[in-house]
């Protein structure tokens, strides 16, 4: 019953079974895709579009919710529990199992990266499609000013970094098999705006206020543990796609 339901609800959307599945399992992979990240997901993207309810009816059940941005042409899918922009909260308990799980230095760059944005927003430095244009420098200054760390001395390890955040879709990028990342400039996607809620943004910047109040430079505004998840969920809060 169910395997002709579908067949049926594919042959609406002018889709075969492997497309459909192709679809589906690049969204619960990557979590995300962006019709502008490459020919590959804009080709998704623009199927995504061809069956956004049958993709929804599929998700339903197993608690995962998803996040269709037209304006900005991308695709998001949350984990059970998670708090999404413009979606009330769900009641049933979680564990987190389907959360992504980031690193502290991640965490931290993502922040900063949600704090630099909405400063150009701001300043009104936002192209037509709603991205910003970020030094690598201005991202250490900004881990340095804001969290009192800095990115990681090696170069291996930049580029690991780097890698996270533009798999996580939140940055573009160009020329990361150079020899120096000094002169790379991050295109931050409006993606970054649903990554991070704005109540962890103001526990950063209470914690900030805190800090200067208690005169204890020493105090540090992103959490211990080396294992986060940035979904916002009450378990996921920054102390993290916070």
């Amino acid at each position: 019953m169910i395997e002709q339901a579908l067949e049926e609800a594919l042959e609406k959307c002018r889709l075969t079974r492997g497309e459909f599945s192709e679809l589906l399992v690049r969204l619960l992979d990557y979590g995300v895709i962006c019709r502008d990240e490459s020919q590959v997901e804009t080709l998704l993207y623009d199927r995504f579009q061809r069956c956004e309810p049958l993709i929804r009816e599929w998700l339903a059940p197993l608690g995962l919710r998803l996040q269709h941005d037209s304006r900005f042409q991308f695709i998001r899918v949350y984990p059970p529990g998670a708090e999404v922009p413009g979606m009330p909260d769900q009641e049933e308990p979680h564990h987190g199992g389907f959360r992504a799980r980031l690193t502290q230095q991640e965490v931290a760059a993502i922040l900063v990266l949600r704090v630099e944005y909405d400063k150009a927003l701001r300043e009104g430095q936002v192209d037509e499609n709603g991205c910003v244009a970020l030094s690598l420098e201005a991202l250490e200054m900004g881990l340095r000013n804001l969290l009192k760390m800095s990115l990681p001395d090696k170069l291996a390890e930049r580029k690991s970094l780097l890698k996270k955040l533009r798999q996580l879709r939140l940055v573009q990028f160009a020329g990361d098999e150079a020899e120096t990342l000094a002169e790379i400039w991050l295109r931050v996607r409006p993606t970054i705006g649903h990554f991070v809620s704005e109540e962890t943004l103001q526990q950063l910047f209470d914690g900030q206020r805190q800090e200067i109040t208690e005169e204890e430079p020493e105090q540090r505004i992103t959490p211990d543990s080396e294992d986060h998840s940035l979904f916002a969920g009450k378990e996921a809060e920054s102390s993290h796609e916070i």
